[in-house]
């Protein structure tokens, strides 16, 4: 009885979680550009502070933007096993 009306709810959820895994997945990607955005703008505004250190400063920011990257992505595809 119990098990047949979870699976009841369950397939009532399905456009729910359809709704859910979109807004995930483009919350997941706005967040990703304006973190990527972000280290872009500090990283110019701190090479042009000191140009000097630019290829240190130049090496962090690709890595930072790999990691905002790969989370972004992960967050993606999870949404897309949800649909």
């Amino acid at each position: 009885m119990l098990l047949t009306i979870l699976l009841e709810a369950a397939a009532g959820a399905a456009g729910l979680a359809k709704l859910g895994a979109g807004l995930g997945a483009g919350l997941a990607a706005i967040g990703a550009g304006l973190g990527i955005g972000r280290i872009g703008g500090s990283a110019m505004d701190g090479i042009a502070r000191q140009p000097e250190a630019g290829s240190d400063i130049r090496m962090a920011m690709i890595i930072a933007a790999a990691l905002v990257e790969g989370a972004a992505l992960f967050a993606i595809v999870v949404c897309g096993f949800i649909l």
